[in-house]
């Protein structure tokens, strides 16, 4: 790739932008070409944005729905504007092929909008509790406040996306949030933090302090301050193919490009498929020639769609993990330790993040659903019959019939869930 000329890139403390006693070199993962200088923020700064997302939490919460939505509608438009400059940005930090990365950044605008969209939803509800007779003339009132400040633990691998979708679920429910994304690639979380600056929110309300990956935000977690840590999605994702779907190749295709979108480091890539044994055969030719078909190379180049891993310890530790199934039993189809990989399982340990589809045989419908684990899965079948038992017997908690899991910006709305608790409100002497 060409050199970009590094530029000091602040920290946002409190909403404000500051240089910290230090600063560390953000490199590009294909070649080491430094992409930016970041400020390091001290242990000063840190106490002062955490204090102040614990002092604006009464405030954020009190704040009207409407000035929250139409806080974070301006942070979209911001984002939105800047799309091109933030794709590129997110390619030169974490390696993600440019075609990812633009849909990241649309990603990002799209949770960001739905959250001002949720923000103004009722969340307040109404019961009775006259169904016995010591509930006579009482209503219960149910609604959700935030818990407190949250702290996002941004991932290298998608560096405005998962900072996107933290700060949207946050500021719709009423909490003040502290970024700290991966010092590896921080460049997203801090560009997003130039756009909360210019939103009309109030002081404290957001943070953006790159931390050294795990161990800075292991400790900032404990801090009690910290109502809710989130790092994203969690749990993983997996593929069943039954017998009567009707165009294999497709399905390979679709599974293939879902397991290297991200290099397989985010948690919607799809790590392991289940294939019936009636259509094993053709299925793992054609998956076997989807994966070397996945296009390579540069990621700034827009017809890449396979990308290196955002870190070198990422890389190491997939290629240690190839090695170890390998020799443990795994047959590899296709691919390396570079290239987006194929093998025929069992294998004795689970995927680590990579660009690897490990696939398995079932004699049948039952046995696939029984093999499938993970989070997400989904079901390749035109079989209704087939499609409800998949969804009462598959352990997953989403199950996608006809396609692969893949993100949904409105899933901000469970993440509200997660960053809200219910208060319940007893009315008694209510004519009823």
């Amino acid at each position: 790739m060409d050199a970009i000329t590094p530029q000091p890139r602040a920290a946002w403390v409190a909403g404000r932008a500051e240089h910290g006693a230090g600063t560390f070199a953000v490199t590009h993962p294909c070649d080491d070409t430094e992409v930016a200088t970041v400020a390091l923020p001290d242990s000063d700064q840190v106490e002062r944005a955490v204090a102040s997302a614990a002092g604006a939490a009464a405030t954020l919460r009190r704040s009207p729905a409407h000035a929250r939505a139409t806080a974070l509608e301006d942070i979209a438009k911001g984002l939105a504007t800047r799309a091109g400059e933030l794709a590129e940005l997110i390619t030169a930090e974490c390696g993600k092929p440019l075609r990812w990365a633009e849909v990241e950044v649309a990603h990002a605008v799209a949770a960001l909008r739905s959250s001002a969209r949720e923000a103004t939803r009722a969340d307040g509800e109404l019961h009775r509790l006259d169904s016995d007779v010591a509930g006579e003339q009482r209503m219960e009132l149910v609604r959700r406040r935030p818990r407190g400040p949250v702290l996002g633990a941004v991932p290298a691998h998608c560096p405005l996306g998962v900072a996107a979708h933290t700060v949207a679920a946050a500021l719709a429910v009423g909490a003040p949030v502290v970024l700290a994304p991966d010092t590896r690639a921080p460049l997203g979380a801090l560009a997003l933090g130039e756009v909360l600056a210019e939103a009309d929110l109030p002081e404290g309300a957001f943070s953006v302090l790159p931390f050294e990956a795990r161990k800075g935000t292991a400790r900032l977690a404990t801090d009690p301050r910290f109502a809710v840590t989130y790092a994203g999605a969690t749990g993983t994702t997996t593929a069943v193919v039954l017998a009567d779907w009707p165009d294999l190749g497709a399905a390979a295709r679709r599974i293939a490009a879902s397991a290297t979108q991200e290099a397989g480091q985010g948690a919607h890539a799809v790590r392991t498929v289940v294939v019936e044994a009636a259509v094993a055969d053709d299925f793992v030719a054609a998956l076997t020639d989807a994966m070397r078909a996945q296009p390579t190379g540069d990621p700034f180049d827009p017809a890449v769609s396979v990308g290196p891993l955002a870190t070198a310890d990422a890389a190491t530790r997939f290629a240690e993990w190839l090695d170890e199934v390998t020799s443990g039993g795994a047959k590899l189809l296709t691919g390396s330790a570079t290239e987006p990989t194929l093998l025929r399982g069992p294998v004795a340990a689970e995927p680590v993040p990579g660009p690897v589809l490990v696939v398995s045989v079932a004699d049948s419908a039952d046995a696939a659903f029984e093999l499938a684990e993970g989070a997400r899965t989904g079901v390749f079948t035109r079989d209704v019959t087939l499609a409800l038992r998949a969804s009462a017997e598959l352990a997953a908690d989403t199950a996608v019939i006809g396609d692969v899991p893949a993100y949904r910006p409105d899933s901000v709305r469970a993440t509200m869930r997660e960053f809200g608790v219910e208060r319940v409100t007893v009315l008694t002497g209510v004519p009823l």
